[in-house]
């Protein structure tokens, strides 16, 4: 009877499996990678709050399961809610997914729907199995015009750490392939430029003041070690 009983299991195992797939609870890979961004319902024409990669508690120490439940749940959750109220407004952006309305909005509408892309691009390169270095083209690059990668570091710190108030720091690529780091005060948002985005940090301060309340620096030497680089990688080679 224990043959029978482990190959029933077993089978049962599989069934589960699969409807958790199904259901989207078992990811084989980060469904919100660089491309990927969140797209409108096509049953309501609204756009959607994506669930996380990872779980909420997957990033700490460094970030805490309190400041992604609320971050991601609250912040990036308020910030689609209103692009789907305000997006009413402007009938010829109704339907397109968020990366366009970026693109081709302005005022209330265009901070809400920057913020929604920004922390979406900003959670979906963050990983607790995290690749730490750059690989291929991209380390390439970095060595080329920083020397090495602690340099390449010290420097995006540097900007994050010396932008006055709240907003975003972002490494992005050229379309001559070379790379610019850039400090973006508020929703700034790098689409609307020539550049590619490839990594973007939050500082505003609900990112980080429940876990490190005013010690920006040293958030930021924290996030270091979560970034995934072979997410940034895929970005640059895209």
């Amino acid at each position: 009877n224990v043959p029978i009983k482990i190959n029933y299991q077993m089978k049962r195992l599989k069934q589960i499996t699969i409807v958790l797939v199904l259901s989207g609870f078992i990811f084989t890979q980060n469904p919100y990678a660089q491309n990927n961004i969140v797209k409108t319902k096509s049953e309501n024409s609204e756009i959607v709050l994506p669930p996380l990669p990872y779980a909420e508690n997957e990033l700490e120490p460094y970030i805490s399961a309190q400041t992604v439940m609320l971050h991601y749940g609250k912040h990036l959750k308020g910030y689609i809610d209103n692009v789907n109220r305000l997006i009413k407004e402007i009938s010829n952006l109704e339907g397109k997914d968020l990366e366009t309305i970026v693109k081709q909005s302005e005022g209330s509408l265009y901070n809400n729907a920057a913020q929604a892309w920004n922390h979406i691009f900003y959670f979906d390169a963050f990983s607790p199995h995290a690749q730490h270095l750059p690989s291929g083209n991209l380390e390439k690059q970095i060595n080329k015009q920083w020397g090495n990668f602690e340099n390449f570091k010290t420097a995006f710190t540097n900007t994050a750490n010396n932008l006055f108030g709240s907003g975003w720091v972002w490494l992005i690529k050229n379309k001559n392939g070379t790379l610019d780091i850039i400090g973006e005060s508020n929703a700034g948002n790098v689409l609307k430029g020539n550049g590619k985005p490839l990594l973007g940090v939050d500082i505003w301060e609900h990112a980080y003041y429940l876990d490190y309340q005013n010690r920006r620096a040293e958030h930021i030497d924290g996030l270091w070690n979560i970034i995934d680089w072979s997410i940034v990688d895929r970005r640059y080679n895209e």
